[in-house]
């Protein structure tokens, strides 16, 4: 019998990806990114990356943080192409593009605070909150993410905290 018949079955198949991790997998980017249509590209390209790396995931097992991994490293990619901008500039421009997004009630005064506030995190801290605070990841699981210590992380999100409580007090 000829080994190379044979292809080593996916602990998961591409459809139940997309299935279990969409809709959950969008709004952690979109929180990142914050526009609607980039978030959409961004989403393409990570169902793009995950439906190239699925055959070599060994375990179901590690779906979760290798799917969130790879979505982290778009964002963190999408936005590094944009830093032709200051950060404060960049910062503004999300805010724009936050009110003008559909979606966002402009009543609600400390939902819009709120996403500013985040929107004024480090990169780093925007991750990490995001990741804990939407999509209640452990620790644990957001170190596999990103490949940060849990020490960093824990230190991390607490600035992320305190940031954005100044902000929606001030």
């Amino acid at each position: 019998m000829d080994i190379f018949l044979h292809k080593r079955t996916p602990a998961v198949t591409f459809e139940e990806v997309i299935r279990d991790y969409e809709q959950p997998l969008y709004w952690h980017i979109r929180r990142m990114v914050v526009s609607h249509d980039d978030a959409s590209d961004v989403l393409q390209e990570t169902f793009i990356n995950i439906y190239k790396g699925l055959p070599s995931l060994r375990e179901k097992a590690a779906l979760r943080s290798w799917v969130y991994r790879i979505a982290t490293n778009e964002c963190i990619r999408f936005l590094s192409r944009r830093k032709e901008q200051a950060l404060t500039e960049e910062n503004a421009f999300l805010a724009e593009q936050l009110e003008s997004s559909p979606g966002v009630d402009l009543s609600d005064g400390a939902a819009l605070r709120f996403q500013k506030a985040l929107l004024s995190l480090s990169p780093q801290q925007r991750t990490v909150f995001t990741l804990r605070y939407y999509d209640d990841l452990s620790y644990e699981e957001i170190a596999e993410v990103t490949g940060s210590s849990v020490a960093t992380l824990k230190v991390a999100y607490h600035y992320a905290k305190e940031k954005i409580k100044n902000a929606i007090i001030a």
